[in-house]
């Protein structure tokens, strides 16, 4: 099985300080992940004055203001990114980030390989052409979505010039923690069967134990957000995990991919042994003489399984021993 692709977003929370994104780095890494992903916009360009906040932005920063202003304050520089990209080269750990508009998609473009689509995005029609232009790898999450609109983002970003092999398609819920009831995991498989594409899952559930059981339906891609403290201040951090969590999960969907296997079902390695032990065998249940037939009287099945299969049960019933036999003696006739 390839190796799961993990995520560790971190999002905006850094809370707008270029010093806290390189302490989320620094977990990352330590964590085992394979990328950390950041967020990349100009608030001016994403948001007007006026929206109002998420009532789950509302709840977790615990202050009402207009998401322009929240926004702005969680907003890292163009400059700041290219100092994040580099500092993940150092760490040997991908960078990545989400551009909210089609200014900092194109600056983006320098800096990675593979191109995060929010689902907020998903029906963005400007910004999924532009970045389907650019021949890059897609991960798309699909929060907020039904299949058409699925369908149909994955149409303009061919359209535009990326080939379908190059996406890869996240199911979501977009809520902040999303509600167990609403996480409906096994929309991922409807998505795959519907589209025959990789998918994966971006969690926004509170614990580990969701973004494990996608990898177990088939995840090829998790995305987790994390923090370094839920205690921060932010609309984010509260449905986030803390470092020493998502070490947990990287780890736990490590054991997972590796009891995944191949799919083929056989005799393992270490059941060689086993098999010889609990299987059984049949055996002769009183003394039997050379040229007495064999009969449901005077053989039985029991361990160990070193013998002839009870599987040949019918076959050796009404056959004539070949030699004596005491009882519980393995019969080898046949």
């Amino acid at each position: 099985m390839p190796k799961v692709f993990i995520i560790a977003e971190a999002g905006v929370n850094h809370n707008g300080s270029l010093a806290i994104a390189k302490k989320l780095v620094d977990a990352a890494v330590v964590a085992g992940v394979d990328a950390v992903k950041f967020q990349t916009w100009k608030t001016e360009l994403m948001v007007t004055h006026e929206a109002e906040q998420a009532a789950y932005q509302i709840q977790n920063t615990k202050f009402i203001e207009s998401q322009f202003n929240m926004l702005k304050k969680l907003e890292l520089t163009y400059p700041d990114f290219i100092e994040l990209k580099k500092y993940c080269d150092v760490k040997n750990i991908m960078f990545l980030s989400t551009p909210d508009e089609i200014q900092s998609a194109q600056f983006l473009r320098g800096l990675q390989d593979i191109f995060k689509i929010g689902s907020g995005n998903l029906t963005n029609f400007p910004l999924l052409q532009f970045i389907g232009t650019m021949s890059k790898s897609i991960i798309i999450s699909t929060g907020m979505a039904n299949l058409e609109e699925i369908r149909t983002a994955i149409k303009v970003l061919e359209e535009a010039g990326t080939s379908r092999n190059n996406i890869t398609i996240l199911h979501c819920t977009t809520e902040y923690p999303a509600p167990i009831n609403e996480i409906n995991l096994l929309a991922m498989k409807t998505i795959q069967n519907t589209f025959n594409l990789p998918v994966g899952y971006s969690d926004h559930s509170l614990g580990i134990e969701i973004p494990i059981a996608a990898v177990a339906l088939g995840a090829t891609v998790i995305e987790k957000h994390f923090t370094l403290s839920r205690d921060l201040q932010g609309p984010d951090h509260n449905a986030s995990l803390e470092p020493i969590e998502l070490q947990r999960m990287v780890d736990s969907i490590r054991k997972i991919e590796f009891a995944l296997g191949d799919g083929i079902k056989r005799l393992m390695p270490s059941e060689i042994g086993n098999s010889l032990i609990a299987r059984k065998s049949i055996v002769a249940n009183q003394i039997i003489k050379k040229g007495d037939k064999f009969s449901k009287n005077n053989i039985a099945v029991k361990r160990p399984g070193s013998g002839i299969s009870p599987m040949r049960w019918n076959e050796i019933i009404g056959t004539y021993a070949q030699k004596d036999y005491f009882e519980e003696d393995l019969i080898i006739d046949g």
